[in-house]
Order: C-alpha cells, then sequence, then structure tokens
C-alpha cells in the first residue's frame, strides 16, 4: 500500500502559519465551532450461495462459505468557525478508528475492517487522522486536505464501519445568486477498510488500460432555476484514465397538501483518456409519487457504449439511481429498471421508525460472451429512539438478495447501531 500524507501535513502547516498572525480573533474560530463524536457498531454477513474464492481461499483451494466482520467504529469531528476579518481562517479535524469484534482470516473482506489481502487476516484495529486548513471570502471557501466528497462525480462511501476519505483542495463559492460552483483536485483516496492514502484508479465494466492516476480534477455546480426546478452540470477527470460530463434536473411538483411528484434525470457521458478504452453513455430517470407516509418511486436506466460507466475505484457510489446496497448494475450495455417503496411508521403512532424497500433488475449485458441479467432485492427497516435515555440512538437492519448470470449470487444482513455525541 503506498501512504501519501502530503495534503495532511499541507493542511496543519498552512492551517498553524495562518492562524499565528490572526491569535486575537481566535474566539471565533471556538465560539462558532462543533465537536462531536459518532459511534457506529457495525455487523455485516455475507452469504455466498454459489462457489466463490478470494485470494485466501485460493491458497487454501476451497471455497468461500461468507464474509463475516463485526466492528465498533468511532469518528472524532472538530469544526472550527473563521476568524474575523475580509478573509476568515479556519481549522478542521477528522479521526477514525475502527476496532475488531469478531472476524477470522476465512471471512474477511466486508468492506467494513481492515485486512491482509493475500492471507485474508484481519486488524486488530485501523485507523486515520486528517486535517483540513480553509479560508474564506463573502461565501466563497478553498480548503485544503481531508475531505468526504458529495459530488455527483465523486460520491464518497459510507456504507461500511468507517466513511471513505479523499486529500486534496476544494473551492465552494455560494456568492452568485441562485447558483452553487465547485471545483477541485483530488490526488489520494483512502478506502473505508484502509489506515492509509492511495493513488486513485478506476473500475469500468469491460475497460482496459487503466493505471494509477495523478490526480481526479473537477468542475461544476448546481443552479435553482425556481424553488421546485434545480439543474447541475459537471466535468470531471480521472488523469490517465477516463473523462467524464454530468448533467441532471430535479423538479418538484405539489399536488395538494400531501401529494407530491419529483421527476429527475441524469445522464452521464465518460470518454477514455490514456490508453484506456472507456466509453460509456448513461441516461436515468426516476419519478416518485409520495402521499403522506407512503413514497413510490420508479427508475428506468439505460447504458449505450462499449463499456460500463467508469467512476472511481475503492468503494467509491456511483451517483446512479440504481446503484443499490450490494451491486451497481452499470455493466456495458445494461438496461435497468427499479421500483422502490417508503414508509414512515409515524402514521400508525410510532415516530422513528422507517421502511425502505426496493426491487432492481437488470439485462441486455453479457459476461463472458453470454447474454446475462441479474436483479436485487433491499430492505432497510431503520429506528431513531425518540426519547429516554437512549434519545437519538440509530438502530438499522438492512437485507439483501441479489441474483445474477455467471455471477456470485449472495445473500446479506447488516445491524448497525449507531449514536452522535455533540460535545458542543
Amino acid at each position: 500500500m503506498y501512504y501519501d500524507n502530503r495534503f495532511t501535513l499541507k493542511a496543519a502547516s498552512l492551517g498553524c502559519l495562518l492562524l499565528m498572525p490572526v491569535m486575537s480573533a481566535r474566539a471565533d474560530l471556538i465560539k462558532d465551532s462543533h465537536l462531536s463524536l459518532d459511534a457506529r457498531n457495525f455487523y455485516m454477513n455475507r452469504d455466498f450461495r454459489d462457489p466463490y474464492r478470494d485470494v485466501p481461499a485460493q491458497r487454501k483451494n476451497s471455497d468461500k462459505v461468507k464474509a463475516e466482520d463485526w466492528v465498533q467504529a468511532f469518528g472524532l469531528r472538530f469544526e472550527s468557525g473563521f476568524t474575523e476579518g475580509p478573509v476568515g481562517f479556519g481549522l478542521d479535524a477528522l479521526g477514525l478508528v475502527g476496532l475488531k469484534l469478531d472476524s477470522g482470516a476465512g471471512t474477511t473482506g466486508t468492506g467494513a475492517l481492515a485486512y491482509n489481502p493475500a492471507t485474508g487476516k484481519p486488524s486488530d484495529e485501523f485507523s486515520f487522522m486528517g486535517l483540513t486548513a480553509k479560508a474564506k471570502v463573502s461565501k466563497t471557501q478553498l480548503a485544503v486536505g481531508t475531505f468526504q466528497p458529495l459530488l455527483p462525480v465523486l460520491f464518497r462511501n459510507d456504507t461500511r464501519s468507517l466513511p471513505q476519505t479523499f486529500e486534496g483542495v476544494q473551492l465552494q463559492s455560494d456568492d452568485l445568486k441562485n447558483t452553487q460552483v465547485m471545483a477541485g483536485r483530488f490526488d489520494r483516496s483512502r478506502y473505508r477498510d484502509s489506515s492509509g492514502n492511495d493513488r486513485m484508479k478506476m473500475v469500468a465494466d469491460g475497460a482496459t488500460g487503466g493505471v494509477e492516476s495523478d490526480g481526479f480534477d473537477f468542475v461544476g455546480g448546481t443552479y435553482t432555476f425556481t424553488p421546485a426546478l434545480t439543474g447541475t452540470y459537471y466535468y470531471a477527470t480521472l488523469e490517465s484514465n477516463y473523462s467524464q460530463q454530468y448533467a441532471s434536473l430535479i423538479h418538484k411538483l405539489s399536488l395538494n397538501e400531501t401529494v407530491s411528484l419529483t421527476s429527475q434525470f441524469r445522464y452521464f457521458d465518460s470518454r477514455h483518456q490514456g490508453n484506456t478504452n472507456v466509453d460509456n453513455k448513461n441516461t436515468a430517470g426516476m419519478l416518485t409519487l409520495a402521499n403522506g407516509p407512503h413514497s413510490v418511486g420508479v427508475v428506468y436506466q439505460e447504458l449505450h457504449g462499449e463499456t460500463g460507466m467508469a467512476f472511481v475505484f475503492g468503494g467509491t457510489d456511483p451517483y446512479t439511481y440504481n446503484t443499490s446496497t450490494y451491486t451497481n448494475f452499470l455493466r456495458a450495455h445494461e438496461r435497468s429498471s427499479q421500483l422502490k417503496y417508503e414508509y414512515n411508521f409515524v402514521a400508525m403512532g410510532v415516530p422513528g421508525l422507517t421502511l425502505m424497500g426496493r426491487y432492481v433488475t437488470g439485462d441486455n449485458f453479457e459476461i463472458a460472451g453470454q447474454s446475462a441479467s441479474e436483479w436485487e432485492r433491499d430492505i432497510d427497516l431503520t429506528y431513531v429512539v425518540q426519547d429516554t435515555a437512549l434519545k437519538g440512538v440509530r438502530l438499522q437492519w438492512r437485507n439483501v438478495m441479489y441474483r445474477g448470470s455467471n455471477t456470485v449470487d449472495v445473500d446479506e444482513n447488516r445491524l448497525i447501531v449507531s449514536y452522535t455525541y455533540a460535545f458542543w
């Protein structure tokens, strides 16, 4: 593993240098700051319904029956305010640690716990610390250091014990009316089950020629046409791998006091860079009808081109409607549809309890030269304690069933108990 802490060191150095001459304004740094501790107890069991062999299983010459980890994770987050003056300065900090509660050399690989990929032996713990120096003028902020981006072209993953992070520089501006502009460059990422940073790679079904990249560049933004209509556009490149354009529209229509219809459209255009053969266009639409505690959504997505859609490897979530708990339905030429239902039990007198169920099916693609199809069914049942000493504790059960042609079928369960304590 390649570890590079240049941006962490830069953030610390830059933060100290910037704060030294403005110590008289440090009260605003603290007055507007926030410190919180996230605790997440995460258990995951992935039951392989077909013969499956990762590297440790190959060495043992036996099939892997399941992947199973139980981890206690903590995340300490500090967000400072800004110093006074025409240019405000601040410094954020993030500390992450994951502790093994139960795992074994034959069951690692869930993405929740660091392990040796050659032997399968799990780590007793893994941890990370990142700093972010920031400067602000009016409503424009420049930051250097550690980030958890939620961009349509780079969406960090937070579906295991610890979130994925990136190192780099980012500019965000809200100075223009009804407009948010984002730009930046990341040159390293830390996988969700890792302590160190690595150079980024791409993944795309059927793609060849990918290499470790020197950086991911992006620019784009969102414009609010009306309170009901927003549009977004981004352009990004993973250097020497691919370029990508993204465009979307979201329209919300209130039919009456309790019923609303949300229409969404997303389009990705991925092209090759360097020696890769990336060639993909992804067009998708989603309609969601909400009526009180009920919500029903339908999705149709279609991919064209010689490869599947490209995105950054390492747990990053493709920002697509049919990216589900287990798979993403982004194979070359794949067509996929989704039916989704959500219900809030507050209507039955149980506030804090919610249900989500979805079924996604895909076809029109090939595996090993053979026509193939796949489907996934997900159920999420979530409860947030509303009162008593446990108020704010979040309990979630996630159940997954995946089946596909010439793939490894799985049944999966995740049990998550989480809580965030705000010191101030």
